[in-house]
C-alpha cells in the first residue's frame, strides 16, 4: 500500500457531484425555453422515472423532504396523529411529522442491517398511530414484506423513504415502490441528482392528485382558486433537465457504485474492529454510501477522533446519523440502546460513484492505520 503525504495529498471528498453525459445540453435548452419553473423536462423527468420505477404515478418535487411532507398531506396526517419512524436515520420523516403537527414515535432498528424491523415496529402501535415510515438506510432495504404486513393487519398507512436507495431492490422489487407513497431524494449526493429535488411516487392516483394539488399552493381547476392550504413544492425545470440526463446513464452510474462498494468490501469485511452494514440475500443494494461500524476497543479514540485525523490525512468522511435519544430537546427522551450505538460508532467513507482504486486504497490504508 502506499503512504500518504498529509503536505501533498489531494483532500478525497466524501461525495462529489458528477456530470455522465448530457447534463449540460439540457439544461442550456431548458434556459433558452420560456420554462423557467415548470416545463417539458419536470414531464419528461416524471414519465422517465416512473418508467425506471415500475410506478403508474411520479410527482416531482423540491427535494426530498417536500416529497415527504407531500405524502404526509396527502395522507391526511396531522395534529395528534403518531408517525413511527426510525430511531437511527436521517430524521427528515421525524422532522416533517412534527411540522403537520404530528408525534414522532421512536423505533428501533436492527444492529446489522441499520434497518427498521416489523417486530420493533409492533412495539411501538398504539390507538394514536396513523402511519409508519421505514427508512431505506445508506441504500439498504428494511423487511418490507413484514413491515406491509403489519400495516395491513393494523391498517396503518406506510410511506416508504427510499431517498437514499435509488435503484435498490428488495425481492426484485424496487426501493419505494411497495408502500402506498415512496419517497426519492435527487440531492446533489444521491445516486441521481438534480441538485436539489426529489419525487413521490404511488400506485394511487387519488393519493398522486392530492400531492399534486399540495405542491402548488392547493390550486388546481382554476388559477388562484385554493381548493387546500397548499405549499410551493415545485422542481424547477433546469433542474429537471439535470435529472433527465442524470436518469438516461442511471446504469452506468448504478454499475460504478457497484464496483466501488465491492472494492472497498474487498480490503475492509476481514479487518478486525470493522463491521461493515449487513444487506440481506433478500436486498439488491445500490450503495449511497459505505458505512461501517467501528469497534471502540479498536478505535479507542472514538468515532469523532477517527473522523477527525483521518480529515488530516486527506480523507472526508461523515460521523453517522445522530440517533433520536441524542436529541432529547427536540424529539423527548428516547431508550434506544441500539440506535444509540450506531450513532457513536458508525463512520461513512468516501462514496463517489467516480472514485479510483488508487483513491479506495488509499482510504482503507489509512482507516485500517488509525486502528490503537
Amino acid at each position: 500500500m502506499m503512504a500518504v503525504d498529509r503536505m501533498t495529498s489531494k483532500l478525497i471528498p466524501w461525495a462529489s457531484p458528477h456530470y455522465w453525459g448530457n447534463e449540460e445540453r439540457y439544461v442550456l435548452d431548458a434556459f433558452r425555453s420560456s420554462w423557467i419553473s415548470g416545463g417539458a423536462y419536470v414531464e419528461r423527468l416524471e414519465a422517465d422515472f416512473a418508467g425506471y420505477c415500475g410506478s403508474r404515478n411520479v410527482v416531482s418535487a423540491s427535494n426530498g423532504t417536500t416529497a415527504l411532507h407531500m405524502a404526509y398531506l396527502a395522507l391526511g396526517i396531522g395534529r395528534g396523529d403518531e408517525v413511527i419512524v426510525p430511531g437511527f436515520a436521517f430524521m427528515a420523516a421525524a422532522n416533517v411529522a412534527i411540522h403537520v403537527g404530528a408525534i414522532p414515535v421512536f423505533s428501533e432498528v436492527d444492529s446489522e442491517t441499520w434497518g427498521m424491523t416489523a417486530a420493533d415496529v409492533e412495539k411501538c402501535i398504539t390507538p394514536r398511530t396513523k402511519a409508519i415510515v421505514p427508512v431505506h438506510t445508506y441504500g439498504n432495504v428494511c423487511e418490507m414484506d413484514e413491515i406491509m404486513e403489519l400495516a395491513k393487519r393494523r391498517q396503518l398507512h406506510v410511506i416508504e423513504d427510499a431517498a437514499e436507495a435509488i435503484g435498490s431492490r428488495y425481492k426484485g422489487k424496487m426501493a419505494g415502490t411497495m408502500a402506498e407513497i415512496g419517497i426519492y431524494s435527487f440531492h446533489a449526493t444521491k445516486t441521481i441528482t438534480t441538485g436539489e429535488g426529489g419525487a413521490a411516487v404511488s400506485e394511487s392516483d387519488e393519493l398522486s392528485a392530492r400531492m399534486r394539488l399540495y405542491r402548488s399552493h392547493g390550486m388546481s381547476t382554476k388559477r388562484y382558486w385554493h381548493e387546500v392550504a397548499g405549499h410551493n413544492f415545485r422542481l424547477p425545470n433546469m433542474q429537471a433537465a439535470i435529472g433527465c440526463a442524470q436518469l438516461e446513464m442511471v446504469d452506468r452510474i448504478t454499475a460504478e457504485r457497484a464496483r466501488v462498494y465491492a472494492s472497498y468490501k474487498s480490503k475492509l469485511v476481514d479487518v478486525d474492529g470493522i463491521r461493515l452494514q449487513k444487506f440481506s440475500d433478500q436486498v439488491d443494494p445500490v450503495v449511497w454510501a459505505i458505512a461501517l461500524e467501528i469497534d471502540l476497543k479498536a478505535f479507542p479514540q472514538g468515532r469523532d477522533a477517527l473522523v477527525s485525523s483521518m480529515k488530516e490525512s486527506g480523507i472526508e468522511t461523515r460521523p453517522g446519523f445522530y440517533s433520536a435519544s441524542t436529541m432529547p430537546h427536540l424529539y423527548g427522551e428516547q431508550s434506544l440502546p441500539r440506535s444509540d450505538q450506531l450513532s457513536r460508532c458508525v463512520i461513512s467513507l468516501p462514496s463517489s460513484p467516480t472514485l479510483t482504486e488508487e483513491e479506495i486504497e488509499q482510504v482503507c490504508q489509512v482507516l485500517v492505520r488509525s486502528r490503537k
